[in-house]
């Protein structure tokens, strides 16, 4: 199942937040969402490489996210970088996010196709797996199928 993470969480996308802290306690998968919540108007979200990310280079104004609510669905493992685009944010003020994606968690394995025995046991004197006692049980119907029923002669 995918996570959900508010950038931030209560102070949401702003300056003068430790970014870098915030993630420390966070492991990002495929599938999970970024959500960055801020007033529209005075805050914006790029996705930038590493060395964009490093000089706070501002992409072209039409790659920015800027409704206020921007969900990213991380798609690709790897490492990802997000900045603010807005002013001095990013230079002066440490808005951005540096994450590593992870691969999408794994599910629970699924169980072997083929059975296995249980250990013998020796409950009631009988030692074997179910398997066995099941074709034994199965041989004994099978014997008093066809076993003849003997009536006693009458005088």
């Amino acid at each position: 199942m995918a996570t959900e993470f508010s950038v931030g969480d209560d102070q949401g996308w702003t300056i003068n937040f430790d970014y870098e802290a915030w993630v420390k306690d966070k492991v990002f998968h495929v599938g999970d969402e970024l959500v960055f919540n801020y007033t529209a108007g005075q805050h914006n979200v790029f996705k930038v490489n590493g060395t964009a990310f490093t000089n706070c280079t501002i992409p072209p104004a039409n790659e920015a996210l800027s409704i206020g609510n921007d969900v990213i669905t991380l798609a690709a493992p790897g490492r990802k970088w997000y900045i603010c685009g807005v002013n001095d944010h990013c230079t002066n003020y440490g808005q951005k996010l540096a994450i590593t994606v992870l691969e999408a968690s794994a599910s629970p394995a699924p169980a072997p196709s083929t059975p296995t025995a249980p250990a013998p046991s020796s409950a009631h004197g009988i030692s074997g797996s179910g398997y066995h006692l099941l074709m034994a049980a199965m041989v004994a119907v099978a014997f008093l199928a066809v076993w003849p029923v003997f009536t006693p002669e009458e005088p």
